[in-house]
């Protein structure tokens, strides 16, 4: 029997995962399941992204390996947009970096900037990637409660002052994944400051920036003053533009942190495919319409997905960003229970609130990826087994 590394051994199973084999077991049996679970977006990648995809793969020279920072056109792409969105000057060359995707260069920047045993700050609840990836790079979680009362803001007083001490990193996610919560710029600027006060990097996961609703608009971490000393920013095309299988993403800010993941990054991968990358510049320089006529899409299933909940019973915040609806386990459940009488009784896939932490206990997760019609067979389930 061949060993592994205690490392991979040790990982917490990834609870997506498992649901997915169990979706794939009834599917054979014949069941219907509707996966409310994974945060994929259902829409189509728009088609003139499609197209210069399609025009750049048609150039053999764009066949060749990618610079190891990112082609300079991308990264040029990324600063406008944080010009013309945040009215904050990035440069190029020195502070943006492309990556396969954000999971990847979080992942990877985890290795890139702690050591073993350095303590990293990680919001309860949280994104259970950046678990994992503390884990493998060796490093320690100390948890950063989000506050259920202040639509799941980082509750920075609750944090000891032994943590704030040791801490070398401190991870914020916003909009956030899985609470949906959202703030506000000063919400930010407090980062900023606490991290100036203990000498903390912050590496904050702006992954769903641009799906938001109705006036509100997400801030950049960016745009604190005094920022780029001390924190990155990790941006995806993903969710906005719809190019999850594309994996193209980019990090932004302190050029020193940027320096050290691309040292890291050149020792493990080629970068990105250049065509990939030409079409996701065009993708930001693009006027946003298709990103607003995702969102609008998004609302009309939140809205649908709210007055269904709230006829089970059921409560649950009303989210300004993510595709994501964070609500409350019915009394007699735990969320994991919950999770699985939803799927083995009704075909219906939501993630357990406790997957993200020990916050999440009483919640469930629901994706608005779907469509209107399929969120109403699911509600309808929902209601016949409560």
């Amino acid at each position: 029997m061949p060993k592994y590394a205690k490392r991979v051994e040790t990982l917490p199973p990834y609870v997506f995962s498992q649901f997915q084999a169990r979706k794939k077991e009834l599917e054979q049996n014949g069941f219907d399941i509707i996966d409310l679970g994974i945060g994929a977006p259902d829409l189509p990648t728009p088609s003139f992204i499609i197209q210069k995809m399609i025009q750049e793969a048609n150039k053999p020279e764009n066949h060749r390996y990618s610079p190891y920072q990112g082609c300079s056109d991308f990264k040029e792409a990324v600063a406008e947009f944080y010009e013309v969105h945040y009215n904050v000057q990035l440069d190029p060359a020195t502070e943006i970096l492309a990556l396969i995707g954000s999971k990847e260069g979080i992942a990877n920047f985890m290795s890139a900037v702690i050591d073993t045993n350095d303590t990293v700050l990680v919001p309860n609840p949280g994104y259970p990637v950046y678990q994992s990836a503390i884990h493998l790079a060796g490093g320690t979680p100390a948890y950063l409660p989000l506050d259920s009362t202040q639509n799941f803001k980082p509750n920075f007083q609750s944090v000891s002052q032994t943590d704030l001490a040791q801490s070398k990193l401190m991870l914020l996610n916003y909009p956030n994944n899985p609470t949906a919560g959202t703030v506000e710029l000063n919400t930010l600027m407090e980062a900023v400051t606490i991290a100036k006060e203990h000498e903390i990097i912050i590496a904050h996961d702006a992954a769903y920036q641009l799906v938001t609703f109705g006036d509100y608009k997400a801030p950049s971490i960016m745009q604190v003053h005094g920022a780029k000393e001390h924190a990155v920013e990790f941006g995806s095309l993903s969710k906005s533009f719809n190019m999850t299988g594309w994996r193209i993403g980019y990090v932004v800010g302190n050029p020193e942190l940027i320096k050290a993941l691309a040292t890291l990054k050149s020792n493990i991968d080629t970068g990105q495919f250049l065509p990939i990358q030409k079409a996701a510049a065009e993708a930001l320089r693009s006027d946003l319409s298709t990103v607003k006529d995702n969102n609008n899409l998004y609302e009309k299933r939140l809205n649908l997905a709210m007055d269904g909940l709230e006829k089970l019973g059921v409560r649950a915040n009303r989210p300004k960003g993510t595709f994501f609806l964070w609500a409350e386990v019915p009394k007699g459940f735990t969320s994991m229970e919950f999770a699985n009488l939803l799927l083995e009784k009704a075909g219906v896939i939501v993630t357990p609130g406790s997957a993200f932490g020990s916050l999440g206990k009483d919640y469930f997760r629901l994706s608005l990826s779907v469509s209107e019609e399929q969120l109403t067979e699911a509600l309808n389930r929902m209601g016949g087994i409560m």
